[in-house]
């Protein structure tokens, strides 16, 4: 069951269920982006479908069957749809990377035909193709009762999930976000992976917010167009085409490894640097900024031990381990 979240005014008010996510369509403070918006520069070029159940909990009805992977490609509402079935999961790729920018960097089209009616999925990129990481969605939908297969949903208790807004509108979601995971570098997203909400309350089939929460959506819906039916992905902030290498790691040379008392970063481009230093538990413990082709940084406080520092550029990214040992 859902914890029951304090609303302070000027008066004591009865606890209840928070509603503090944007609206709908339409209201006021919604994030919904029509797909004819000019904010598009480009719509996702690939797509791999691995299929979910119709209803995970009776498996002889077979996998979804609706679409082909070809119409998630090009500009939603163009292609028509393909149903990914519960725990279904479809990988976009594109031209170019996408990156973080100002705002919002890329949104994920379905076809809910109203407000109210949302199958949701979970969203995760990758700048390598191999490890995903996934934006923090929080469901605040109550989880005593299940929402039935033709039931409805409030768009301002969903946070960070695809499927929040009604057909030709995408849901949009910002880089910024997940700037701080070293592995990940947020101005060189490759692949962006949907996967398909299990919208069961029953635990053993239930998905997971990014509270532990369970997530409630219409369930089951056992047919061929089973689960969220992906439209489209639409990037608003790209890698320029000039740009041919986008985590590149000769530009940026990090020295002595390992280090005592300083370590020093060479900078081959003409950039000026953000430098990040964290310790083995993902803690910042350290930020600057650097236009000298040489910059130097003082251990002195630093303990023994293995650190990721972090060098960023307006167009590059680089993530490299380094060990203090004296």
């Amino acid at each position: 069951m859902k914890k029951l979240v304090p609303i302070f005014a000027f008066f004591l008010m009865p606890l209840f269920s928070v509603a503090q996510f944007a609206p709908s369509v339409g209201q006021i403070g919604t994030s919904a982006i029509s797909a004819d918006s000019n904010i598009f520069v480009e719509w996702a070029t690939g797509c791999t479908i691995t299929r979910g159940f119709q209803d995970i909990s009776n498996p002889s009805l077979g996998y979804t069957s609706v679409g082909d992977p070809t119409f998630a490609t090009e500009k939603a509402g163009i292609n028509g749809v393909v149903s990914l079935g519960d725990g279904g999961v479809a990988i976009l790729t594109f031209s170019r990377p996408i990156k973080n920018g100002e705002g919002w960097d890329f949104a994920v089209f379905e076809n809910s035909f109203n407000d109210l009616f949302l199958e949701l999925a979970f969203v995760e990129v990758s700048s390598d193709g191999i490890n995903y990481y996934r934006f923090p969605a929080i469901s605040n939908t109550q989880d005593t009762l299940q929402v039935d297969g033709f039931g409805e949903l409030d768009a301002t208790k969903i946070n960070n999930f695809a499927g929040k807004y009604r057909s030709g509108y995408g849901t949009p979601f910002d880089l910024e976000e997940l700037k701080n995971i070293p592995q990940l570098n947020v101005d060189a997203i490759t692949h962006v992976k949907i996967i398909d909400v299990v919208g069961c309350i029953q635990s053993q089939y239930t998905s997971l917010d990014n509270q532990g929460e369970k997530v409630n959506d219409p369930w089951p819906t056992p047919f061929p167009s089973s689960g969220f039916d992906l439209d489209a992905v639409g990037v608003i902030h790209q890698v320029p085409a000039n740009v041919e290498k986008y985590d590149n790691f000769d530009i940026f040379s990090v020295y002595p490894n390992p280090a005592k008392d300083k370590l020093m970063i060479r900078n081959s481009s003409i950039q000026p640097l953000k430098l990040t230093i964290q310790n083995n538990l993902g803690q910042i413990i350290y930020q600057s900024t650097s236009n000298k082709p040489i910059e130097s940084i003082d251990l002195q406080d630093f303990s023994n031990g293995i650190y990721i520092i972090i060098i960023e550029s307006n167009l590059q990214r680089s993530v490299q381990k380094f060990i203090i040992a004296r």
